[in-house]
């Protein structure tokens, strides 16, 4: 009864989130995501009303992006990373002065069971529990050239799933009382992003970003699973998600970046230990980890990036081993109306370790076609027996190979108030298939299911279109 508790409180908290902005956020019919503009410059203007068209013009020339005054605002990701400019945006947007302000969060109310049908000693496990994040960002313009973010985000994990995590077949990272965290999901801290970014432009095809985070997220990976759109409707995190983007929490992060035009190259030094299962505080800061990421949005509906990330000691448990980690992802989507949209990823990540590499491969599609949403995900990822906790051979390092299907489907029930929180139910299925190796501890074909209802930010809708 507290778990179901402290779900319930949960997604209460998103509802009333949109109380602080309701009386100054855009209406739903008339906020334009138009990004073929540049030179956007943040405005000083009210959100409040029914907006012209005029003023509806007027406002999509004042949202830029969060470290650029030259990009639309829909390229924003998470830390420094780009994605696609045709990206739906569902957030709260204020201006307040000088300052726009945007809201954005989202949480899961689920119930999930990992391994249905189990056998006696085989590995699953099943929960109610409530992933979560929240955040906000506020940023201005500084003099003629400046821009300003501040980005606080926070996330209720460790109250909605405890301590250590939720289940998830074949998923491994972090610890827990001094054990590795095996078929579970480990949960985020409080505070998972507290930063503040600066921006010079020379010109509107040349700016450079200085990002400072504690924490942050250090230009490794794509935009991480929590804010890629391709990800929205489904609860679980990333079986690859310690081979892309586990970085997108540091404790201690500087990046440097230079756009020309629609290139960036970013350098970060950052703290390379992962956090540690204390979630309500600040880990301490060791700056002995560094990343160079490439960026590249050929056209609105495509954004690609190459990284490679050299981790010092990202697991406690193993504090002598370092990581090599590169990283290739390609980002898609496409808008042809409001609620009518398809985001797609296609993700690759490769661990080097002393005795070899492992590979991590994601493909996922979002298909929303009005309320319904139909989604997917599939993965092939490489895991040593230290990461599953199965016994071997001392010396040897044997690989086993993982396939993971996802398929899911969501349906958009209502909107909680004129300026509320989206509403929707959900449900998906997966199947995995482990080398035969592992078998004894998960099944030939285990199947895993939830259902859910999700609260999330509104979507910013596009002027002139219909559902």
């Amino acid at each position: 009864m507290k778990k179901i508790g402290y779900i319930l409180f949960t997604i209460l908290g998103l509802g009333l989130v949109h109380q602080t902005v309701a009386q100054h956020s855009m209406p739903q019919h008339s906020m334009s995501t138009d990004t073929s503009h540049a030179g956007m410059q943040m405005g000083d203007m009210p959100l409040t009303g029914h907006a012209s068209p005029l003023h509806v013009n007027q406002l999509q020339h004042s949202m830029s992006h969060a470290y650029s005054r030259y990009l639309p605002m829909s390229r924003n990701g998470s830390g420094t990373a780009w994605q696609p400019d045709a990206t739906p945006m569902y957030m709260w947007m204020q201006h307040k002065g000088p300052w726009m302000l945007m809201y954005h969060g989202a949480v899961f109310g689920r119930y999930t069971n990992q391994n249905l049908g189990r056998e006696n000693g085989q590995r699953g496990g099943r929960t109610f529990d409530a992933p979560n994040w929240f955040m906000t960002m506020a940023q201005r313009n500084i003099g003629q050239r400046g821009l300003l973010n501040l980005t606080l985000m926070i996330s209720l994990d460790p109250l909605t799933e405890g301590k250590n995590g939720y289940p998830l077949l074949f998923q491994s990272g972090e610890a827990y009382k001094g054990r590795p965290l095996i078929d579970r999901q480990h949960p985020h801290d409080l505070f998972s992003g507290l930063s503040v970014g600066y921006t010079h432009a020379f010109s509107q095809d040349v700016d450079m970003t200085l990002y400072l985070g504690y924490p942050g997220e250090p230009a490794v990976g794509p935009t991480a699973f929590m804010h890629r759109i391709s990800a929205m409707p489904n609860p679980d995190a990333p079986l690859g998600h310690h081979w892309v983007d586990a970085t997108h929490i540091t404790f201690g992060v500087a990046t440097l970046g230079l756009r020309y035009k629609q290139f960036k190259l970013e350098g970060s030094n950052f703290t390379g230990r992962e956090p540690n299962e204390y979630r309500y505080g600040f880990d301490r800061p060791r700056a002995d980890s560094w990343a160079a990421r490439l960026m590249w949005n050929p056209t609105n509906e495509l954004s690609l990036q190459v990284g490679q990330a050299w981790v010092k000691s990202p697991e406690e448990l193993h504090p002598d081993e370092n990581v090599q980690r590169t990283t290739a992802g390609l980002m898609h989507s496409r808008q042809w109306g409001d609620y009518h949209y398809i985001a797609s990823s296609l993700i690759w990540g490769m661990n080097h370790y002393t005795f070899g590499n492992e590979h991590a491969v994601l493909a996922e599609t979002n298909v929303t076609l009005g309320r319904p949403t139909f989604y997917g995900r599939y993965e092939f990822l490489q895991k040593d027996p230290e990461e599953l906790e199965v016994p071997h051979t001392a010396g040897e390092h044997p690989i086993y190979n993982i396939h993971a299907l996802t398929l899911g489907a969501s349906y958009r029930f209502t909107q909680l108030g004129q300026h509320g929180p989206e509403l929707h139910i959900g449900a998906q299925g997966s199947v995995y298939r482990p080398d035969d190796q592992i078998r004894g501890y998960y099944g030939k074909t285990p199947v895993s299911a939830e259902v859910y209802v999700r609260l999330n930010a509104p979507l910013m809708r596009m002027s002139g279109m219909k559902m």
